[in-house]
């Protein structure tokens, strides 16, 4: 193999490189990135970055001479257009062809939009760099935040908000926040840990309408009829695989490149990080939005690239920091699942609890316990009985 391509020099992408010449891999890479900044890391976004603890350029995963190290080539500011698995080549938005002999696909995701008002001013989504330093700057300037989603970003964004003192509103239609990744018990707990620091919680609330006069935003409608006062408004829905420059390729997509557990798309086509819908040994088809496993599966399809043929087969693991507390998970965690306190008191926001189904653990979380939550993930791994 003579020549390998990345598309996405993003964590995943980044470590797949850095794991190919790890394994001796003396060939050509090219890493090709839509953004013209170098690899960098996301999660500071909503919280380093954004509370102004971070310069932006702290954020960069390597520093410049780890990166020349790498020997690769940077094809930077070049989004991909389209792939030819018949002629082996990636089509650049230019019309420029990069040829390979192995492909690992990592282009993540991105940003769900509303319906309507993403054209007012004053209205924010943040995925990259720039968005998070646009999205600091209104903060400082427009008080009263508006942030429409309680998952992973939004609830941070919210968190960070409130810590720069301002008027901030969480809104959902979910009746806890984070319901998809933690479930309800521990959803409540992060719900009053929002509203014991200040923050406005709209649960079981849809937004209908963003207001704006002048090309700006000044308000949010929600399903009640009623409208709150916004400055600055973070849409925080979710996100969605980029997968649209495949059209047309011959690769499955399916809420993601479609892979077998190996992480292969097609002969010599892998796919890692949150564009990758893998099937998991364990536990089924998965598609994970987890900076840890970006940099798990980054590894393992330069690996497999090179021969090792393994199937991928982690314990997921993610983490949230919001306020003064850090939330650990392992395994699968969330919606309907036995639930049960093994450590601490969460009235005093310091435990841990497992997951279950069927009476056999499946995840554990950890709520500012980092001690106790390597025991849970051995719990997960050796698949023990519920306490």
């Amino acid at each position: 193999m003579d020549q390998i391509a990345i598309v996405g020099a993003s964590a995943a992408g980044l470590t797949a490189a850095e794991t190919l010449r790890r394994e001796g891999y003396q060939g050509r890479i090219t890493l090709i990135g839509d953004e013209a900044h170098p690899p960098y890391d996301r999660p500071p976004l909503s919280k380093q970055v954004l509370a102004g603890q971070w310069e932006p350029e702290k954020t960069q995963l390597r520093k410049a001479e780890q990166i020349a190290d790498l020997n690769a080539e940077f094809r930077l500011g070049a989004p991909a257009a389209g792939l030819d698995l018949d002629a082996r080549e990636v089509v650049l938005a230019d019309d420029a062809r990069v040829g390979y002999d192995g492909l690992v696909i990592a282009t993540g995701v991105a940003p769900r939009r509303l319906p309507f008002g993403h054209d007012l001013q004053g209205v924010h989504l943040l995925r990259t760099l720039e968005q998070a330093v646009q999205l600091r700057t209104e903060l400082l300037t427009q008080p009263k935040t508006v942030v429409i989603g309680a998952g992973f970003l939004g609830a941070e964004v919210a968190a960070t908000a409130r810590t720069l003192g301002l008027d901030v509103t969480l809104v959902d239609p979910l009746p806890v926040p984070m319901a998809r990744q933690l479930g309800e018990t521990v959803g409540k707990l992060l719900e009053q840990l929002h509203r014991d620091n200040g923050a406005r919680v709209l649960m079981d609330t849809g937004v209908t309408e963003l207001l704006g006069s002048d090309g700006r935003v000044t308000g949010v409608r929600l399903t009640d009829g009623s409208v709150l006062d916004a400055g600055c408004v973070l849409v925080a829905i979710g996100a969605t695989p980029v997968t649209d420059w495949l059209a047309g390729s011959g690769l499955t997509v399916d809420n993601g490149v479609v892979c077998d557990s190996r992480c292969l798309a097609a002969p010599n086509v892998y796919a890692a990080g949150d564009v990758a819908n893998w099937a998991h040994p364990r536990y089924g088809r998965m598609r994970l939005e987890h900076r840890m496993n970006a940099t798990e599966q980054g590894m393992a399809v330069a690996r497999n690239l090179l021969g090792a043929d393994q199937e991928f087969a982690p314990v997921p693991y993610f983490w949230t920091d919001q306020y003064d507390a850090k939330v650990q998970a392992y395994g699968v965690v969330g919606e309907g699942l036995e639930y049960r306190v093994v450590a601490g008191d969460p009235g005093e926001r310091k435990f841990a609890a497992l997951y279950g189904r069927d009476g056999v653990v499946t995840g554990g979380v950890g709520w500012n316990l980092p001690r106790e939550i390597r025991k849970l993930r051995q719990a997960v791994v050796d698949q023990s009985p519920m306490p």
